[in-house]
């Protein structure tokens, strides 16, 4: 019988060279040297008074390496990362082997607000000067990731105080009932759960009194609407996913096409892309050139965007809707549709139409008549009518026909109120001379060079997504606050450069 080694895989101690555990190339030696010799750290020291008195703090630089470098590794909570720094060698390397505590991480982390910016600026500045940023086109889309916020505790002030005076109404009646079986025999058990249930509804019934008068404002959306706070995160948001609704942010990247570099990174508590879409043009716009081309999907469409890119003389193709629909390259997409799946599938059903719609009347273009469902002629009294831009044939019905109807229900939506029945039958615009921002944008993505420009966006964007979310493991932000979501969405970005820089051989 072959006789082997013995491999002994116990605990034991041995001589090891931290500096060489990093090795040219990688990610790790990249970051070593960018914290080291290239970035400036000196904003960081306004954070201590210890410059005669008080401890000796970790360096930043340090810890920076080390979030960084677990982020890297899909590694987020503080506890993870201080047990990597004394089990794995690397992080052993870019620590020191001085292993700060758990929340010496949590506590650098969430405070690195108002120094993440300038640390992403720099990153920028050396992914130009290598050559990695074209300026050629800058893909803005993002993402809607689930946060540290509790969806169940959403809604609106008028909810909260609803459900706050039926816990107080339970609690009381409970307490009233568990008075009245003081005097008979009732088990020690059920009697000490009745108490604890009583405890529970009372003292989350104020808590939410409490929140409600710590904030005494409905929250409200950019354009003015109520919509529904949390009282776990109040600057998170409820937004509808592929996978269902969501309580959470939108993390917001703007790529670059050469390289797919990160060139601004944003996380906003709303599921409305509308309103991010110009805070990131302005935030990149320092890196644009006259020629930089804006790219975003639909989400962003809006009549507002067209118009404030038109006024900035931005160039940019945001899709709308339908223009898959107008793209004869797509005709057969249907088939390629996965079936749904009932797992996942959250949408709300289809509602069929409650009352006749045009289409449920019989109109005769050329012979400019029309007839309701019940059968009856209606007569015209607009063949020019101009509707928003667009122009219409409209048809009202006779009150002698339409008052005495038995299919008034279905064909007015308030018959107490309404006498008779109107359909428009739209036939085109109205030539008044003005191109909308909308139609222009239809034209320009519409166009060979058009479609050609915006389809080298999914390949921009997506894939960088595709690395933070796929295999740097970010499914969901463990911080609260819009400050922090937004600090840490920014050091996943920062990750996803200095992996760009490393794969191009810097430092080596």
């Amino acid at each position: 019988m072959a006789r082997y080694k013995h491999i002994d895989t116990s605990p034991r101690f041995i001589a090891v060279d931290l500096e060489r555990q990093l090795h040219p190339g990688t990610f790790e030696h990249a970051l070593n040297y960018l914290v080291d010799h290239q970035l400036d750290l000196s904003g960081f020291d306004s954070r201590y008074k210890n410059d005669l008195t008080g401890a000796s703090a970790y360096p930043p630089g340090m810890l920076l390496k080390v979030v960084l470098f677990a982020y890297s590794r899909g590694i987020v909570s503080s506890r993870e990362i201080e047990r990597a720094c004394r089990e794995q060698v690397t992080f052993i390397a870019l620590s020191g082997d001085s292993a700060p505590h758990f929340t010496t991480f949590a506590d650098f982390v969430s405070t690195l607000g108002t120094e993440i910016a300038p640390l992403f600026k720099e990153i920028l500045l050396i992914c130009d000067r290598q050559g990695l940023i074209g300026r050629e086109m800058f893909a803005i889309d993002g993402v809607k990731l689930p946060s540290n916020a509790s969806k169940a505790k959403s809604g609106t002030r008028a909810d909260f105080g609803r459900q706050a005076d039926k816990m107080e109404a339970a609690a009381q009646a409970m307490l009233a009932r568990h008075r009245a079986n003081d005097a008979l025999p009732v088990e020690p058990d059920l009697a000490a759960k009745e108490v604890q249930r009583i405890d529970r509804l009372t003292r989350e019934a104020a808590q939410m009194r409490q929140w409600l008068s710590a904030n005494p404002d409905e929250r409200r959306g950019a354009k003015g609407k109520v919509i529904k706070s949390n009282r776990t995160d109040n600057e998170s948001a409820k937004m509808a996913t592929s996978k269902g609704v969501i309580q959470g942010y939108t993390g917001v990247a703007a790529v670059d096409d050469r390289y797919q570099i990160i060139i601004e990174a944003q996380a906003h508590g709303t599921g409305s892309e509308q309103a991010l879409l110009m805070p990131m043009v302005e935030a990149a716009a320092p890196l644009c050139t006259p020629d930089t081309l804006i790219t975003a999907d639909a989400g962003y469409h809006s009549d507002a965007n067209l118009k404030a890119l038109a006024e900035q003389d931005r160039p940019a193709l945001i899709a709308d809707n339908q223009m898959r629909k107008r793209d004869e390259r797509f005709k057969d997409q249907d088939k390629y549709k996965a079936l749904p799946d009932p797992l996942y599938d959250k949408a709300h059903p289809k509602k069929t139409a409650g009352h006749y719609r045009p289409k449920d009347f019989d109109y005769d273009p050329k012979a400019g008549t029309c007839r309701c469902p019940a059968g009856k002629w209606l007569y015209q009294n607009g063949s020019n009518c101009n509707h928003n831009g667009h122009l219409a044939v409209k048809f009202q019905g006779a009150l002698r026909d339409c008052g005495p109807c038995t299919l008034r229900d279905k064909c007015l939506r308030k018959p107490e109120t309404t006498k008779t029945r109107q359909v428009c039958f739209f036939y085109g615009k109205a030539a008044d001379g003005t191109v909308s921002y909308i139609e222009r944008m239809k034209r320009a993505i519409d166009s060979e060079r058009g479609r050609a420009l915006y389809g080298g966006r999914f390949a921009t964007v997506e894939p960088v997504f595709g690395n933070i979310r796929y295999n740097k493991g970010l499914d969901r932000f463990t911080l609260r606050g819009q400050k922090k979501v937004d600090t840490q969405w920014k050091l996943f970005c920062l990750v996803h450069n200095i992996e760009k820089l490393a794969h191009h051989g810097y430092a080596q």
